[in-house]
């Protein structure tokens, strides 16, 4: 029974739980959503931008592309983070200046961005040839038919994937506390590691666990079903209008 006793106050503190519940939502919740939106937009620039240098015919530009891929989604995740939200600012790359939320964006949107990457690649890719064609054949040039038609078709192919992937960004959040954010900057994770610290007891840890889950299932389950729902049937697309390609 005392074993028992040990455990519940160890995991399940009800009272340490919903005493620290007020900050995780009202500070925690917030700034994970911030830093989440952040970093995603960052990843989803970098990621377009090589995933076109990927599939460039210049091998100058596509081998640093592939360079920048491999070793972003090579390295541990904690490392790219230590490496990037304190290395910038302790080599004098001040950008952000002491806006920690800057850098600790920066680092996850940057790892982020590798992966992206290959999420947009695939999508590019899947276009089939007789679009693409179709598109050369009205008079585009190979850039506008990026613009105008792989680009805009493949983005919303992969939809699916990048919904996932930002599932994968909440959770990346939690690493930031390594950057040792200032009160009223501390993400869920950060807020339920220093009450643990102070309590002696895992149960704020369960709690933020909780409001991942909170977050990140019901995302799971609108993906699997969105990714179902394109797998099932996609749209017919329309081309541009003969005269745009004047």
């Amino acid at each position: 029974m005392d074993g028992l006793q040990h455990v519940l106050d160890t995991f399940f503190d009800l009272p340490l739980i919903f005493g620290t519940l007020p900050s995780l939502l009202r500070e925690g919740l917030l700034n994970t959503l911030l830093l989440t939106v952040l970093a995603s937009v960052i990843g989803l620039i970098i990621g377009v931008a090589l995933a076109s240098g990927l599939m460039s015919r210049h091998r100058l530009l596509r081998l640093p592309c592939r360079w920048y891929v491999d070793v972003l989604r090579g390295l541990p995740h904690i490392l790219s983070i230590y490496l990037i939200g304190q290395g910038l600012p302790l080599a004098g790359i001040t950008v952000f200046g002491s806006w920690t939320y800057g850098y600790a964006a920066l680092a996850i949107g940057l790892m982020e961005g590798a992966y992206m990457a290959e999420i947009f690649r695939s999508g590019f890719q899947s276009v089939e040839k007789g679009i693409v064609e179709a598109a050369r054949s009205l008079g585009l040039s190979r850039a506008r038919t990026m613009r105008l038609i792989v680009i805009p078709i493949g983005f919303r192919r992969v939809l699916p994937a990048l919904t996932g992937q930002f599932i994968l960004v909440i959770k990346s959040t939690a690493l930031v506390y390594l950057l040792g954010l200032a009160t009223g900057q501390r993400e869920m994770f950060a807020i339920a590691q220093d009450s643990s610290s102070n309590n002696a007891s895992l149960s704020p840890l369960v709690a933020a666990g909780l409001l991942y889950l909170v977050i990140t299932v019901p995302l799971t389950y609108v993906v699997n079903a969105w990714d179902r729902r394109m797998r099932e049937g996609r749209p017919a697309v329309a081309l541009p209008p003969v005269e745009a390609a004047a």
